[in-house]
């Protein structure tokens, strides 16, 4: 899992090795490999997957299954991440995914590629509108807290589409705005870590007990089946954990490609392992009261537990920090989804393909994808007007959805064996074992998260 050079005696330039893959140097090449690492650590965002859906993690397994999910997971997300850095590597283009899937399958390579797009296409609109949806949800909180803007559901759309346009805004100003943010993300979501985890553990009083943190099992599902709840709350983890393939869509603007996406990709997971594991296990010695927690008026459980640890305005602070943290999250997640659009528009296979892979050609950026992205995601939050188990919907089919279109090309570079080409970062003799494993995972929580989370299940 070095850098080895295998392929040739001389490695090609990024122009270069783009035009080897059939493609011209379009979009401005200026991101650094940290830029490219910021990207997916933004759209992984702990203080967004980790914080969104804690409250789901409360009722499903409670703190075993979030505290001892987070590590199981993972250790399989690794593996996942490590199978798509060494395909990274060896075609470093904007489409990523399903471009892998075409030169992987040269027999069937359009059916595998089409399958393999249109599941990235739908798992990133949807994590898109997750991650603003989420934040909406908690600066309709902070706003409700501080000013007496009510949390309803009108109210909450309406910002959703606030956040959602600003972000789009953001995109179109071109690359070196949105890579300068994600570079300043990367130090607000690790010092943001710090000061939370920090506050609840010298201001409160009152901490659990280890034995609570780690071992206390909680299941309000209706499910009584213990080990079934547990898998249930493995979904903060795992939605939490996706959006790493950024760095691939982003390698046609970062230099150094086919090294810097892979490394973008795994360092990427690694950090947030470590700085996930940490917030979680912090928030949860800090809760107060697990009833009003998850009762909490705020309808943002680790809103309150900020408030009951630390008080009322400190509580405000550290939920502005994990806000922040959101926005950032959701800007870099529009900029990968716009990248995935333009390059499958460039390969028609999208409707209107040529309108939507149009580069502006002031920003050299794919404007017209951005927001195909913008709307694409305002459409999949709109269901929460009416129903307020949306957004747990919402975040099923982005982990279903990039999950599968992640496994697909690592399956067939499983399948392609010592026919692999491989790039100047690979994984050696690792390569099918690691492949193998983490193919068998996606097709578990493939199923896993189609299943019921509620019994008895109502239609």
């Amino acid at each position: 899992m070095t850098d080895q050079l295998k392929v040739s005696p001389v490695e090609p330039d990024d122009d270069t090795r783009l035009r080897q893959l059939g493609y011209a140097q379009e979009l401005r090449r200026s991101m650094s490999g940290f830029s490219n690492f910021a990207v997916s650590f933004t759209i992984i965002s702990i203080l967004s997957g980790c914080l969104t859906l804690y409250g789901i993690g409360l009722n499903t397994g409670g703190p075993v299954a979030l505290i001892w999910g987070w590590p199981l997971v993972g250790v399989f997300v690794v593996l996942v991440g490590l199978g798509m850095a060494e395909v990274c590597s060896s075609f470093p283009t904007a489409g990523g995914l399903y471009y892998w899937a075409a030169k992987l399958a040269p027999r069937k390579g359009p059916a595998w590629s089409w399958f393999t797009g249109w599941f990235n296409l739908v798992g990133q609109v949807a994590v898109t509108a997750g991650i603003d949806y989420g934040a909406t949800i908690f600066l309709n909180a902070f706003l409700e807290l501080t000013t007496g803007f009510t949390a309803v559901p009108a109210h909450t759309i309406m910002l959703a589409g606030i956040i959602l346009v600003v972000h789009g805004l953001l995109n179109t100003f071109g690359v070196r705005l949105v890579a300068v943010l994600n570079n300043i993300s990367v130090w607000w979501h690790l010092f943001g870590v710090l000061i939370i985890v920090g506050v609840l553990l010298i201001v409160p009083a009152h901490h659990q007990s280890a034995n609570f943190v780690f071992g206390h099992f909680v299941n309000n599902t209706g499910w009584g089946f213990a080990p079934y709840v547990f898998l249930l709350g493995l979904l903060n983890a795992q939605y939490t954990l996706t959006g790493f393939d950024a760095s691939a869509h982003m390698t046609e603007e970062t230099k150094s490609a086919a090294r810097s996406g892979p490394r973008g990709i795994l360092n990427s997971i690694l950090v947030s392992l470590v700085a996930g594991w940490v917030l979680l296990i912090g928030l949860t010695f800090a809760i107060q009261d697990y009833k009003g927690t998850l009762g909490t008026a705020t309808g943002v459980p680790p809103a309150q537990i900020f408030i009951d640890a630390a008080g009322q305005r400190t509580g405000e602070f550290l939920l502005l920090i994990a806000i922040g943290a959101q926005l950032f999250c959701g800007m870099s997640s529009v900029t990968a989804n716009s990248r995935m659009i333009y390059a499958f528009a460039r390969d028609g296979a999208l409707p209107g393909s040529n309108f939507w892979h149009r580069i502006n050609k002031r920003t050299r950026t794919p404007t017209n994808s951005v927001w195909l992205a913008v709307v694409g995601a305002f459409v999949l939050t709109l269901p929460s007007l009416w129903n307020t188990t949306a957004y747990g919907a919402v975040t099923s089919i982005a982990v279903i959805g990039l999950y599968t279109a992640y496994a697909i090309p690592v399956f067939l570079r499983v399948r392609q064996g010592d026919r692999f080409e491989r790039g100047p970062w690979h994984l050696g003799r690792w390569g099918r074992p690691v492949g193998i494993v983490a193919s068998i995972w996606v097709a578990f929580i493939f199923i896993l998260f189609m299943l019921p989370t509620g019994y008895p299940v109502s239609f």
